[in-house]
């Protein structure tokens, strides 16, 4: 039984607050509220600044609104799979057949999700010169004349005019529209009441910061059209952290867990270092030995950074409202850190089991396979096994019974094989064939037969 996530140190929170202000200043921001927390419950958050600069009424905490802009593709992602997993779309399927009468042929649901289409990065119109965005008709005449700058899967291409493409195909799928599956099947049920789609008091103002002044210019509010999927959603530091301790271990009536963890899968590597890759719908960022998956957001007005590092449940966050401010994943990815490394969850005791099956108690010990030892154990009932030298942190393959002398591996290493059991005549295990290969229970080469 986990343990309810404890408050940092006095230690802690001042780093904490010290990788805060120092954001706040290198960004030159009004505003910026930055938190921690583990498995969706927040332990640490700070206002830095002023949230209007002509209403110091408004204030700045957990609960202030920010435009989070292009986090909005989490939610648009998560939507995208509950519908795949609902049997309505496969990933393998293509733009053209989901939305009849457009054109670009073999565009497929997971590169749209994976930015690996190919596609440009914008409606067409020069969007970001006119802040014009099209409705749902202009979008699909604008997919139907946009270019397609890449081959499919060649490079990592971000474009919004994909995840403006994915809100057409969910609404279609799902009836209504993109915004009404929003709230039915995300917002309402996790009663994330301060997510929306408009600007809802009290929240931040809206500023450019000019490289030559320290004087904030006022930016607008844009309507993002029916590219309101890919970046359109105000939120704010309590709701993004709920809204990751979801997406860390979701509730199964609203999303498999094992579809998030897919979604945590890379789908492509982003730059030469192998530091940042791209699953279905989250940017995965690599920071020492661990892999945060999150989102980055930017509008006139508005920067946020939302990573979780999976193994722990630890996000970090940062909320800015300064069109120019710095590098909110990496601001996000250093508070997150900060605390894992620092001020690290208590470690969960050991708990007995209850029962060993009769049929798996043959099978445990020591095997071979090439020559290496891997040892099969008895946890929670079920069938384990991992490699003998490795750390028992990792964890181990675990199997489900499929039928007579079978088993299927549905976690950890050769996950989806099959293990199967040999028998010798009188009934005793000869050996085991895990993913075809061999294990017995002395070490042999390739040649020996199984004794």
């Amino acid at each position: 039984m986990t343990s309810e996530p404890s408050a940092p140190t006095e230690q802690t929170t001042r780093s904490l607050s010290r990788i805060a202000r120092t954001a706040q200043r290198d960004s030159r921001t009004p505003a910026l509220v930055a938190g921690v927390g583990r498995h969706g419950s927040l332990l640490w958050s700070e206002g830095v600044g002023r949230a209007d600069l002509d209403d110091p009424s408004v204030p700045l905490d957990a609960n202030t609104q920010f435009l989070v802009a292009s986090n909005t593709k989490t939610f648009t992602a998560v939507l995208t799979m509950q519908l795949r997993d609902e049997g309505k779309l496969t990933l393998d399927d293509t733009v053209d057949q989901l939305v009849p009468g457009t054109t670009h042929p073999h565009v497929t649901v997971r590169e749209l999700l994976s930015h690996t289409s190919g596609m440009q990065r914008e409606p067409i119109g020069d969007v970001w010169d006119t802040l014009e965005f099209p409705d749902r008709d202009g979008l699909i005449e604008g997919w139907n004349a946009a270019e397609r700058i890449l081959r499919p899967h060649n490079r990592w291409h971000y474009s919004n005019l994909c995840y403006g493409l994915l809100g057409e195909i969910i609404a279609r799928l799902d009836g209504g529209d993109w915004a009404d599956s929003l709230r039915r099947r995300l917002l309402q049920p996790l009663e994330l009441r301060r997510t929306t789609l408009q600007l809802t008091a009290p929240y931040a103002g809206l500023y450019y910061l000019p490289p030559f002044t320290d004087v904030p210019v006022n930016e607008p509010t844009l309507d993002k059209g029916a590219v309101a999927s890919a970046g359109s959603i105000c939120s704010t530091l309590a709701d993004m952290v709920t809204w990751h301790g979801f997406l860390l271990d979701p509730d199964e009536s609203i999303l498999s867990p094992d579809t998030a963890e897919e979604m945590r899968q890379p789908q492509i590597v982003v730059d030469p270092g192998w530091n940042q890759a791209w699953g279905l719908g989250f940017q995965l960022v690599r920071r020492d030995d661990h892999i945060w998956f999150g989102h980055t957001g930017g509008l006139p007005g508005g920067i946020t950074g939302f990573f979780s590092e999976p193994e722990s449940g630890t996000t970090g966050a940062v909320l800015m409202n300064n069109s120019g401010a710095n590098d909110p994943a990496g601001i996000a990815v250093t508070l997150g850190d900060h605390l894992l490394v620092h001020d690290p969850a208590p470690v969960e005791p050991w708990q007995p089991g209850t029962h060993a099956p009769d049929e798996l108690k043959p099978l445990v010990g020591q095997w071979f396979s090439e020559g290496t030892e891997f040892t099969f154990a008895i946890a929670d009932g079920k069938l384990t096994a991992r490699l003998a030298q490795v750390s028992t942190i990792q964890p181990p393959s675990v199997f489900e019974r499929e039928g007579d002398d079978t088993y299927r591996t549905v976690s950890g290493r050769e996950r989806g094989e099959r293990l199967v059991i040999r028998r010798r005549e009188d009934g005793s295990i000869r050996q085991l064939n895990w993913a075809t290969y061999r294990f017995t229970r002395e070490p042999l080469s390739f040649g020996e037969p199984t004794p």
